[in-house]
């Protein structure tokens, strides 16, 4: 048996891929085209011009109905666990989950509004995205912990709170120094004042979205373990 048609292994191995390529297909396509720089476009940047915002759209609610699946496994997973062993609070079981269901409405959002025509909810989006994602991994990270033994090993467990450090490092400025950018155009302008302050909000929202990533990637191994049957009751 190939190792990713194990238990329901497909779905993080599906979203870890899908949301690398989409990243990287939007953002060579808009530099094939010339609609942004070379260095330090902000994601959205990658998606704002058709055809690549189009792909960039299609893909990230792809990816978005991805996660939701994943989300909602890993979510059932610790469920079950929970039922023998007791040591994770249903509450904070459900917590992970509904963050985890926000985040991907913020993809969504993040996908349907373009940054260039309704930026307004294109950020809301963006920022609902990236804080509820945030603390679902931190979140999961401390439902890993609670498993231990039960779920996964130590150091699965250390590099899950490790990427979750790195990701709430990252996020805190993307943020405050979006707020100092006033470029609206794709192609920055090196010499202007808010320059240094786009440069360090821009690689540190790649290093949020990859943290993601590499986040879900730790799940492949827990997904190998289970499947989710779907029950039909007729009352």
């Amino acid at each position: 048996m190939w190792w990713f048609t194990q238990g329901l292994c497909f779905l993080p191995v599906f979203l870890v891929v899908w949301s690398s390529s989409t990243f990287i297909v939007s953002y060579v396509i808009a530099l094939f085209r010339r609609d942004v720089d070379v260095l330090f476009p902000y994601i959205s940047d990658t998606g704002a011009n058709p055809p690549e915002s189009c792909i960039f759209g299609l893909m990230t609610f792809v990816s978005a109905c991805a996660g939701i699946a994943t989300i909602y496994g890993r979510f059932k997973f610790v469920e079950k666990l929970n039922e023998e062993t007791r040591v994770v609070s249903p509450r904070l079981n459900k917590a992970a989950l509904v963050l985890g269901m926000l985040a991907c409405l913020g993809m969504c959002v993040v996908a349907t509004f373009q940054e260039t025509t309704v930026t307004a909810v294109h950020d809301a989006g963006a920022l609902l995205f990236f804080a509820t994602g945030v603390l679902y991994i931190f979140l999961q990270s401390a439902i890993s912990y609670h498993l231990f033994p039960y779920g996964s090993s130590m150091a699965v467990c250390r590099a899950r709170l490790a990427v979750a450090v790195i990701a709430l490092l990252a996020f805190f400025p993307t943020v405050i120094c979006a707020f100092f950018v006033k470029q609206k155009d794709l192609h920055r302008d090196a010499e202007s004042k808010d320059y240094p302050f786009h440069v360090a909000s821009a690689v540190c929202e790649w290093i949020v979205a990859f943290s993601f990533v590499c986040f879900f990637l730790t799940y492949i191994d827990d997904f190998k373990l289970f499947t989710l049957r779907v029950k039909t009751e007729m009352g």
